[in-house]
């Protein structure tokens, strides 16, 4: 059995918004060796660029023409420039007065990654006749074209090395809250540290995924950035539709002339919305609805955050200075829109060999 391999790709996005395929990419590099695998994993080490999951390309025909206005409807529930409490910069108390001057304005495109459903990693069964595309929504910033990197790793099988139920305690005064799963105070990555070194593994990955029981949560990968975490996703998850009239420029033009029907009025441009989409996506209304049906009402499912979260496993320094894979601002993020009664969520975790 050959052993898992390893490709790191630079990618230099030319728009901010882009879809790129890596497939070529890959290719270039190593020719038809990823034709001998069965799976592939591959992991962006970035907040605002990421992958689908494989299932979700395959109702959206593994095609671009499906894929950019699939993003383009997103963009405009979360549209740019829209005044959020991540972009002011006067707020960012942690930059300094020289990163304020660089720092993107870009809190819809980390929106967006999650309202999409992006994540940070994902296992697609190896179709090397398919293009796999990472998702592109912050690449260009004031001119500035982005230098981003993407781990590829090639494997046959996996086996689970371990697993375990873990209680982490998320005391909060507020019915929506973030926590960040990094935080050294939960002690979770010194765990994950200490089985990494208990199973000796090289190659695999990290599952985290809430346990059954748990209600009104979910997880994603992305910038434990105050503002952004604790003020903008909290307002967009308490009323979603509320949110898309305060920041769409194309939605309900001046709902504050005719107060108690703000919602009538601006589900009467959603519905416009909708289906000038739908014109454009002929694949069925399935993936849409999903996204309308936590905006008629305070978001139930949390937009498209997802029960699992997965990290990549390398010991490859090309991959980065930690074996638990990530990029500078990538964090595991529990969000919950009630709190639980004894203020504890179960997540059961699991520690993945690639062979």
């Amino acid at each position: 059995m050959a052993e898992p391999l390893e490709v790191n790709l630079d990618i230099v996005p030319t728009s901010r918004f882009q879809i790129i395929d890596v497939a070529p990419r890959v290719r270039a590099q190593v020719g038809d060796a990823l034709s001998d695998y069965r799976r592939v994993l591959y992991c962006s080490h970035h907040t605002t660029a990421g992958y689908l999951e494989q299932g979700m390309c395959a109702k959206l025909g593994h095609s671009r023409n499906q894929l950019d206005p699939f993003f383009r409807f997103l963009q405009r529930l979360f549209p740019q420039n829209a005044g959020y409490q991540h972009d002011l910069m006067h707020l960012r108390e942690e930059l300094s007065e020289q990163q304020k001057e660089v720092e993107p304005v870009n809190a819809d495109s980390h929106l967006t990654f999650m309202g999409g459903g992006l994540r940070n990693c994902v296992t697609y069964l190896n179709h090397p006749d398919e293009p796999v595309y990472f998702i592109e929504l912050d690449g260009v910033f004031k001119d500035i074209q982005r230098q981003r990197r993407t781990t590829v790793l090639a494997y046959q099988a996996e086996e689970i090395v371990h697993r375990q139920r873990l209680q982490v305690p998320v005391p909060s005064d507020h019915t929506i809250d973030s926590h960040n799963l990094k935080d050294p105070r939960f002690g979770l990555f010194e765990q994950f540290e200490g089985w990494l070194d208990r199973f000796g593994i090289d190659k695999g990955r990290i599952e985290l995924r809430l346990a059954p029981e748990e209600r009104d949560a979910g997880l994603t990968v992305n910038e434990y950035e105050t503002l952004l975490i604790r003020d903008d996703l909290p307002e967009a998850l308490r009323d979603p539709l509320a949110y898309m009239v305060a920041r769409g420029r194309n939605l309900a033009r001046h709902p504050e002339t005719i107060p108690g029907k703000t919602r009538d009025y601006a589900t009467y441009d959603l519905i416009h919305l909708y289906n000038e989409f739908l014109e454009h996506l002929p694949f069925g209304r399935s993936v849409v609805d999903r996204i309308m049906s936590v905006l008629s009402t305070p978001a139930y499912r949390i937009l498209r955050l997802k029960r699992s979260v997965s990290m990549l496993v390398s010991s490859s320094a090309e991959s980065g200075p930690n074996r638990i894979v990530s990029g500078t601002y990538q964090t595991p993020i529990l969000v919950q829109h009630h709190k639980p009664k004894k203020g504890v969520r179960t997540i059961d975790v699991t520690l993945r060999s690639f062979q």
